[in-house]
């Protein structure tokens, strides 16, 4: 070929390119059909979302079809495979378009205007987090929230904490605690963030309808101590317990310590180093050792035994050296549970008084919290337990009962207990988003929040009643986070996003945990990647929540699978942690995973910034005694 002269044709190439021009312009034209069938949504969106809104449609109008082999055909000429198209979908249509016509001949032709250019899409969506989320932390693009401890309202020191390793949002979940514990958690937060000169949101959880087990009888009130054994049954470190005043009790040196009470004034009279003898609630002697904690006057005694020891409220404590005894003070009732395997049948109740665990019974029973749930279950429904630890299906309904065959574990034995979740995601509930205690929580929401989260969100109903609550007081100016955790929420998303856009600040949280158990485990994955793929699209930040790091915060030490957890999370534009004794140290290991892997991805696109880690390799020759390629890296 001689140089300026221009490749032949081929027949066989352009007739597919022009196959591929008319495949562009049936797309194009669906996005303008979609337009017209969602006008009135659109109508009422926002008018800083209206273009995001036209380009969720549009992504929605594309996503109707299987583009596979489009995409395949595409890139075989190196053209865009829209596989990056979500945050603007009508402009890389164009740009399309405009590359296959100047490939067939017809010159290069500007593309049509588009909804949202291809620069406009992610500068609107990081206008948009910043908006909801509060603006970009240092080094890293992704926020982290962290769901308070009750301690958190007591403990400023716990809260400084986790702003100084880098929360940025603190979330307060509404099912717990009380208005006042909210406001002092609140103050914590703000004071925490005044002092390092940080930003740190507070968003506000509403607890929603959620289906919950009913009470059990309780157990009584003893605690069990257990000192560590090796395999030969040697000690190899004692049982731990927290002696205290009755009358002034003080917590625990340490998390998760039980806690003993006697009266104060006994307590006075001990010191570290004292033994305690004493008949245990089965009859036999045991012998309990003091210790002293770092300082002296912090108002008890870390008691040790070196035996299994139950220990029950008025089990009487001799002191070394005679004197008077002292009884244990009242000890909490213990948590019992009923036992459950595959075949067993469980009647679910709209009783909800405590139900009996030991002691003959045809079936075990436990209440629901929610009556709407015995007028609309069918047999065959599903219904899962406890984040889907225990599953079954209806096998009858009456009026005030539902049988339930249980099918989950299929082998072993399960504990269900009192106040644990219940999905039913075979069964049409009925019921608002937005509860009464919700209605009656907002008022402190809207005093003391940035952002509310809206938990079990079902249909645009909802949205439109917590919108309208919001108006009544005065509590336009929160942001709204839509809590995805249910069938129904994720089938009917983009109608959600569309109502919720009506609100200038407007986010979404993948609660993944309800939302696995209504729509199955193996087919999460895919659910919060499609979640994802549709907020991009209408320019909402995500919070990717449930299990991040969950076994870090609980027992100190992750797994490999929560890691990468966590680093897939970073395409999300805020990870939320749980609570859990570790908490802090899941905070320091987020951020770093964030500030790391902000440098290789953006959304689905691979940053190719330089791979370091090999740039003091060399290639190595077949008969080179090195042991590698892969070099330091500088």
């Amino acid at each position: 070929m001689h140089d300026g002269a221009r490749p032949s044709a081929d027949p066989d190439s352009s007739r597919r390119l022009v196959g591929l021009l008319g495949r562009v312009d049936g797309l194009l034209s669906r996005l303008s059909d979609a337009e017209f069938a969602w006008a009135e949504w659109l109508s009422a969106v926002a008018p800083e979302h209206r273009s995001s809104a036209r380009n969720l449609v549009h992504y929605w109008a594309i996503r109707q079809l299987d583009l596979r082999e489009l995409q395949a055909a595409l890139a075989v000429f190196g053209l865009s495979s829209l596989g990056r198209s979500e945050s603007h979908v009508q402009a890389t249509l164009s740009a399309v378009r405009s590359a296959i016509a100047a490939i067939v001949g017809g010159g290069w032709q500007p593309p049509a205007p588009s909804a949202v250019s291809v620069q406009e899409g992610p500068e609107i969506l990081g206008r948009h987090t910043v908006e909801l989320l509060g603006p970009e932390p240092p080094h890293r693009p992704t926020r982290i929230m962290v769901t308070l401890p009750s301690e958190a309202a007591t403990d400023a020191g716990l809260v400084g904490g986790l702003v100084h390793r880098g929360m940025n949002i603190a979330r307060i979940n509404c099912a717990h605690d009380d208005p006042q514990a909210w406001r002092a958690m609140t103050h914590h937060v703000r004071e925490a963030a005044a002092g390092a000169g940080e930003t740190c949101l507070v968003a506000m959880d509403l607890a929603g309808p959620k289906l919950r087990t009913g009470p059990l009888e309780p157990g009584p009130r003893v605690i069990k101590l257990r000192p560590r054994r090796n395999a030969r049954g040697q000690v190899v470190s004692p049982a731990r317990a927290w002696l205290t005043s009755a009358e002034d009790p003080v917590r625990p040196p340490h998390a998760g310590m039980a806690v003993i009470t006697v009266p104060g004034r006994w307590l006075t009279h001990r010191s570290a180093g004292d033994a305690l003898a004493l008949r245990d609630a089965r009859g036999s002697r045991r012998r309990l050792v003091l210790e002293a904690v770092d300082e002296p006057a912090v108002g008890g005694f870390v008691i040790t035994a070196r035996q299994t020891t139950y220990l029950e409220t008025g089990t009487v404590l001799g002191a070394d050296g005679g004197g008077e005894p002292a009884e244990v003070g009242p000890l909490p009732e213990t948590e019992q549970s009923l036992v459950l395997r595959a075949g067993d049948l469980l009647q679910l109740t709209r009783d909800c008084s405590p139900a009996p665990v030991a002691g003959p019974q045809p079936i075990p029973r436990i209440g629901c919290t929610l009556p709407e749930a015995f007028d609309h279950a069918r047999p065959g429904d599903a219904v899962h337990f406890d984040d889907g630890k225990i599953g079954g299906r209806v096998l009858s309904v009456e009026q005030d009962a539902l049988t339930v065959r249980i099918d989950h574990p299929a082998q072993g034995e399960a504990h269900l207990k009192a106040g644990k979740g219940i999905n039913m995601p075979d069964t049409d509930l009925p019921i608002s988003a937005v509860t009464d205690r919700d209605v009656a929580d907002l008022s402190a929401v809207v005093e003391l929040a940035d952002l509310v989260d809206m938990s079990f969100v079902r249909t645009p109903a909802d949205v439109e009643r917590l919108l309208g609550e919001l108006d009544r007081l005065g509590g336009d100016h929160l942001g709204v986070v839509l809590k995805i955790e249910n069938r129904r929420a994720f089938e009917h998303l983009p109608q959600l996003l569309l109502t919720a856009m009506r609100r200038p600040r407007v986010g979404v949280m993948i609660a993944r945990g309800d939302l696995a158990v209504e729509c199955g485990y193996e087919r999460m994955a895919e659910l919060q990647e499609e979640i994802l793929w549709l907020c991009e699209a209408a320019h909402l930040p995500v919070i990717w929540a449930t299990q991040v790091l969950e076994r870090l915060a609980k027992t100190g030490l992750p797994s490999r699978a929560e890691i990468s957890d966590a680093a897939m999370s970073e395409r999300a534009e805020c990870v939320m942690l749980n609570k859990g004794p570790y908490l802090n140290d899941a905070v320091t290991l987020l951020d770093d995973i964030m500030r790391r892997m902000a440098e290789h991805y953006y959304k689905k696109n691979a940053l190719l910034r330089p791979l370091r880690s090999w740039s003091a390799a060399r290639p190595e020759r077949p008969d080179d005694d090195a042991g590698g390629a892969l070099g330091p890296a500088p």
